[in-house]
């Protein structure tokens, strides 16, 4: 099958000028999650161009089926998220957004149009692979509850069920050109945290008067620590961050109540309920002791993300024969959390991360994902869909 590489290569590298215009179209044009509904009817136009039956899912996705020889000997889905964040672009680029508040600030539309470069390659070498490439084009992966468990609840993993699920992401800590993968736990859940203390308001100079409850949650926030300090297992990756507290006081008024959110991750599921649990007993017992009250709202999202050690393997041995050994690095891991955890929890998942930075090793490109600078470099856009094309190839033909 190796025999395969060159001509992948060939066809990705003619069609990389294609695939940049599909993506730089996306790219002006994002959408947020759950409203991808000219994104979703872009992608459809340009699947049934290349003649593959499509399908409707979680509203504003779509999936397709590419057929090889013998289609039902082994399917393999590979799967792009769609849906951009609501941010405002500060490139000044052609391709620059034409949504007002609305961008493609976490690589979704390279996701997108290199999943679209892989069904155009494909297409042109079905007579050379036996098995189906179930095509996953998800919407709403940066909000709750995700696309991904949307999908899986409406049967996306079924009518054929797929041996296994492939995903990439831009990653601007690479150069373009190159990937990294993880085997085993590599992105952690993540869960919402809405706090409420109460307390009893009035003025700043008369304490003794009042419970203040910005006091009150001052000790929360520096006591709900030691969940992570001294209840997490040392080996067991844990993040408890408060990132947002509105007090609406004065200097001299002491509010009624004071508002937090903050969000909790770990690399392990048993810990984070156990977790979820000790924090609701902190939280309402030091408010008691202080003479207030406390509601904590814990908005479970996705789960941690688990690379399948005999398919990370696969994946990693195909991206070396595909990319050269150098080109293929091992990643720590993350606490950034992704969505595409639910195919991990469910089936055998590899999630890898594509190099979008400037290959020639300039600082072009190299904003971080989620900010109003993030761009990529286009080279990329050869790498991701022949590498990913490959890697169906050689995952359809294990047996």
């Amino acid at each position: 099958m190796q025999h395969l590489i060159p001509r992948i290569k060939t066809l990705a590298a003619e069609m990389a000028a294609e695939t940049v215009g599909l993506r730089e179209h996306l790219h002006a044009h994002p959408e947020l999650s759950f409203q991808e509904h000219q994104t979703v009817a872009f992608v459809t136009e340009q699947l049934q161009k290349l003649g593959l039956p499509t399908q409707p899912v979680a509203n504003t996705g779509v999936v397709a089926l590419l057929e090889g020889r013998n289609p039902g000997s082994r399917t393999v889905a590979l799967r792009a998220d769609m849906d951009a964040l609501p941010i405002t672009e500060q490139n000044e680029v052609a391709y620059k957004s034409k949504n007002p508040g609305v961008m493609h600030a976490c690589g979704h539309d390279v996701h997108t149009s290199s999943l679209l470069g892989v069904a155009r390659i494909l297409v042109q070498l079905r007579e050379e692979f036996e098995g189906t490439v179930k095509l996953l084009f998800q919407p709403g992966e940066e909000v709750l509850p995700g696309g991904a468990s949307l999908m899986i609840q409406e049967g996306v993993l079924e009518n054929p069920r797929p041996a296994s699920v492939l995903g990439q992401h831009v990653f601007p800590r690479l150069p373009a050109g190159k990937i990294g993968l993880r085997a085993g736990r590599y992105m952690a859940s993540t869960d919402e945290l809405y706090l409420t203390v109460r307390g009893k308001g009035g003025h700043g100079a008369m304490p003794e008067q009042n419970i203040d409850p910005v006091l009150v949650a001052a000790h929360l926030i520096v006591a709900a620590q030691q969940i992570v300090s001294r209840r997490a297992n040392p080996k067991l990756p844990s993040v408890l961050s408060f990132g947002k507290v509105i007090a609406q006081g004065a200097t001299n008024v002491i509010p009624n109540e004071v508002y937090l959110e903050g969000t909790f991750r770990t690399l392990n599921e048993e810990w984070r309920n156990e977790a979820h649990e000790h924090l609701r007993r902190l939280c309402e017992g030091l408010a008691e002791s202080m003479g207030a009250s406390c509601e904590l709202e814990i908005r479970r999202g996705y789960p941690y993300l688990e690379n399948e050690p005999a398919l990370t393997a696969r994946t990693e041995q195909a991206a070396v024969e595909y990319l050269g050994r150098e080109n293929v690095v091992e990643l720590d891991q993350w606490m950034a959390a992704e969505d595409f955890a639910y195919f991990s929890q469910v089936t055998s998942a590899c999630f890898y991360r594509l190099g979008t930075a400037a290959a020639d090793g300039s600082s072009r490109y190299t904003s971080s994902v989620h900010t109003p600078t993030f761009d990529i470099d286009p080279q990329a856009l050869e790498t991701g869909p022949g590498l990913m094309a490959w890697l169906a190839l050689r995952e359809l033909a294990e047996k």
